[in-house]
């Protein structure tokens, strides 16, 4: 049994071509309140969304921003950069690029290591 199928049980339950359905796995309010951080991620469709994850960043926890929507607006996303980048020296935490239209924003204390793990071969 691999440690996939350790954590998540037997794979052909809830699989689809090799697909697991992770919602099934979905933590309850009173499990997320024992962590003293999250980690979330948020979509944001407009300027106006930014106010909503400074508060969550504010608030400690970790975020990773999927901005596909505004990715083509070029001004838009300057402006919300801007904005995040300036919320992470506030609070002394960080911000990152993820791949091509994802960013994780850390908050107070928490930096983003930019070197990949990998595996041996």
């Amino acid at each position: 049994m691999g440690i996939v199928n350790k954590i998540f049980g037997d794979k052909k339950s809830g699989t689809v071509e090799g697909y697991i359905d992770l919602e099934k796995y979905v933590q309850s309010p009173d499990q997320l309140k024992s962590a003293r951080m999250h980690v979330r991620m948020g979509e944001i469709q407009k300027y106006e969304d930014v106010k909503e994850f400074t508060d969550y960043v504010y608030g400690g926890n970790v975020l990773i921003l999927d901005f596909s929507p505004i990715a083509e607006e070029e001004v838009i996303l300057k402006r919300i950069t801007s904005d995040l980048k300036k919320l992470t020296d506030e609070v002394n935490g960080d911000i990152a690029g993820i791949g091509k239209n994802l960013m994780i924003i850390s908050p107070s204390d928490v930096k983003i290591d930019r070197h990949k793990l990998r595996g041996k071969y």
